[in-house]
């Protein structure tokens, strides 16, 4: 009790770590009713599922984050403008609100490319000594595809940009991807269900890349966000899922082994 009172906010993220995955919305609202002094807080360093909504003026999806919102309205990366409309609402300078909407229609066509639909959002924010940071989103609900009776991927690409005087950048990226995945599965007339839900950060920083101009730093961000992407990827797909079919085909062997004192259950075949 004494180390919740002198931080609660190491608490929660420790309580949060320990929470299942799929429901972190859940948890979060039941942590934010506990200590609301630290909503902000809690908001800005606990990733959520990304939701989404609609562009008035635009009639385009786009992402709901922490780095659009500004109180109880959120910043359409298509026109500029926030819903429901605020006075005072943050903006990107005029600099930034350039490369932002053409970083818009490059990961667009990315999230086209990649996901073959879904929802993407890129938001660019200023930083101090002439530093930036942008945030880059990606979105897919996978509901009905291959049997799947429900699942998303989220993924969220933080990357902060630190211009050098000699025409060169570097840039650290943090991303972190979010998975779902919810499926019912027959083995030999065996009905079952198999629920996976996890996520998973990885930060990199580049050595110095050359960026005489603003187009040049959208470039360099794409590259090394798709870079990490598919390094994630691949850890996803030979680590974590061949690690949890490895687990399921054994213990298929020992119930088979077994049958007298276990159910029977089919290998995975996922």
């Amino acid at each position: 009790m004494g180390d919740a009172k002198k931080d609660p906010i190491s608490c929660a993220l420790s309580i949060m770590r320990r929470m299942p995955p799929n429901k972190i919305e859940h948890n979060l609202s039941g942590l934010l009713n506990l200590v609301p002094e630290h909503t902000d807080e809690l908001l800005q360093r606990v990733d959520q599922p990304l939701e989404e909504a609609t562009c008035a003026e635009s009639g385009r999806k786009y992402l709901l984050c922490d780095y659009n919102r500004d109180g109880d309205s959120y910043r359409s990366p298509w026109t500029n403008a926030y819903d429901p409309p605020v006075d005072d609402g943050v903006l990107p300078s005029s600099t930034l609100r350039a490369m932002e909407v053409v970083a818009n229609d490059v990961f667009d066509a990315y999230r086209e490319m990649y996901f073959e639909g879904g929802t993407s959002s890129t938001y660019f924010w200023d930083l101090d000594d002439g530093a930036f940071a942008a945030c880059v989103l990606f979105k897919k609900d996978a509901e009905g595809v291959k049997g799947l009776t429900g699942g998303s991927w989220d993924s969220i690409h933080v990357i902060e940009v630190q211009p050098k005087g000699d025409g060169t950048a570097t840039y650290k990226l943090t991303s972190t991807i979010m998975m779902r995945v919810d499926t019912n599965h027959n083995v030999e007339s065996n009905p079952g269900k198999l629920n996976l839900s996890g996520s998973m950060t990885r930060q990199h920083v580049t050595p110095p890349l050359r960026a005489p101009d603003n187009s040049s730093h959208v470039a360099n961000m794409g590259r090394t966000i798709e870079d990490m992407e598919n390094r994630m990827r691949d850890t996803l797909q030979t680590i974590y899922f061949g690690k949890t079919k490895s687990v399921i085909n054994k213990l298929g062997d020992v119930m088979y082994t077994f049958p007298f004192a276990l159910p029977q259950i089919g290998r995975a075949s996922c």
